[in-house]
């Protein structure tokens, strides 16, 4: 008689925790757009959220030590004329946020450090070529100032933001509204999910299906998918009898899924995140109170259930911060940014460990914020892997202040770099020099008249 013998996982005993009430971000009217997104964005820096407003669309930035009740007269983002669906912070500059709306077009605005003192109602530039409104936004990996969009019109756009132009639109690909797109870990892969209940691997420069998979899920309602490790496909949807269920794909044979669980009967479409530091995929069900987590591994049955956290109100949305954001020295492997009806919440998920020192096996080389190709580069077909950091030293986890600049309608982002600095230091120099001349020959004018006297 064999004896059963448990998985060994280190992050077995991964559990979540809500931060106390002065460390939550309270008093702020939350969206009530009934739209399948995250309606957060969180980087090292800031948390931005979709609020709720009259005669348009607006959204809140706050700097991330500004908790405890936000005024009601805190300025907002508040330059679109209908509802805000969607907002993504630049993983390449952290002062930089694109939002899509239902007013059809897509805005990016920069964000001063600090956080917003007035109203932002003019953004650094605006991208139109959406015939219905906009849902879904995703900024490219690896590769500087490359949008993607995706609208209520079917259609896919990869913007070259530096340019303000649409470089590649895929209109034929998609029968039927398009419920998610996201891209692989270097960006040379795109996934979306469709209503037509279809999962496609579309080649982002040619806009060509690569791999399909229909009736991935054979519920009617929203399917979310995303890449995880070894560029397999993890999709959340409903069965016929409106179970959620999570798959895991494998795109170069589509016939199966590598595994299917169905989960409960809740009505919520489940937001699914992935670390691929830890291979932990997070689920976070709309109108929860929980979130679920897994490990994706590579052996059967592949997904395997971790545990889940439960909080005391349902979720509205949900914002995920980098890794280079997270606290190292508590063993902190995830943080959320939980939105309930008036407030949002931090979450935290650590794995319990006694020691205070880096835990390395926690913390392999991550993503860090700069990218490794330019725009105009990857649309020709270069592409570029994800440039990683330590986060042992304890990595700047915020970007370089960086300007980014329309000039000639060309939006360019700068970095002072060790050129720039030795030529300032020279200047420095100079001026130095100049002075020092200048107060010798104010001693030589003043011995000159005590002299005379």
């Amino acid at each position: 008689m064999s004896r059963q013998v448990v998985r060994s996982s280190k992050f077995r005993h991964v559990f979540g925790q809500g931060l106390k009430a002065d460390q939550c971000y309270d008093d702020i009217r939350i969206s009530q757009m009934t739209w399948d997104s995250n309606f957060c964005s969180v980087n090292p820096k800031f948390v931005a959220m979709i609020v709720d407003a009259s005669g348009g669309g607006s959204f809140i930035v706050l700097p991330l030590n500004k908790t405890g009740r936000i005024d009601m007269s805190y300025p907002t983002v508040c330059g679109h004329t209908g509802p805000v669906l969607d907002i993504e912070f630049c993983p390449h500059n952290d002062n930089i946020i694109a939002s899509g709306s239902e007013d059809c077009s897509v805005m990016i605005w920069e964000i001063p450090d600090g956080g917003l003192i007035s109203p932002l109602s003019d953004p650094v530039v605006k991208l139109e070529g959406h015939s219905k409104r906009v849902g879904i936004l995703s900024w490219h990996p690896t590769a500087h100032n490359v949008l993607m969009t995706a609208g209520c019109d079917n259609v896919v756009i990869l913007w070259n933001v530096a340019r303000g132009e649409a470089v590649v639109r895929m209109d034929t690909v998609h029968s039927d509204l398009i419920y998610s797109a996201c891209w692989n870990r270097d960006g040379s892969r795109i996934l979306t999910s469709c209503k037509d209940k279809t999962l496609r691997v579309l080649d982002p420069r040619k806009g060509t299906v690569i791999a399909e998979k229909e009736k991935c899920h054979d519920g009617s309602r929203p399917v979310k998918a995303l890449f995880v490790s070894n560029n397999k496909i993890l999709s959340t949807g409903f069965s016929r009898m409106s179970e959620r269920q999570v798959a895991l794909w494998d795109p170069t044979n589509f016939e199966e899924p590598l595994t299917l669980q169905e989960l409960d009967t809740s009505s919520g479409v489940l937001l699914p995140f992935f670390d691929p530091d830890t291979g932990i995929v997070y689920l976070c069900g709309k109108g929860d109170t929980s979130i679920r987590y897994f490990e994706i591994t590579t052996e059967a049955p592949y997904v395997h259930y971790l545990s889940m956290y439960s909080g005391k109100d349902s979720q509205k949305g949900m914002g995920y911060m980098p890794k280079r954001g997270l606290e190292v020295n508590k063993c902190e492997i995830a943080r959320f940014y939980n939105l309930h009806e008036r407030k949002c919440e931090p979450v935290v998920m650590t794995v319990p460990r006694k020691s205070d020192l880096f835990q390395e096996d926690l913390y392999p080389n991550t993503i860090g914020p700069e990218p490794s190709v330019e725009a105009d580069d990857w649309f020709n077909g270069k592409d570029g892997q994800p440039i990683l950091i330590s986060l042992k030293d304890g990595f700047a986890t915020t970007t370089k202040t960086k300007e980014f600049k329309v000039s000639k309608s060309l939006l360019k982002t700068t970095t002072s770099s060790t050129g720039d600095k030795s030529g300032e230091i020279e200047i420095l120099r100079k001026e130095v020099n100049q002075l020092k001349q200048g107060l010798e020959e104010l001693t030589k004018i003043v011995k000159e008249l005590q002299s005379k006297q």
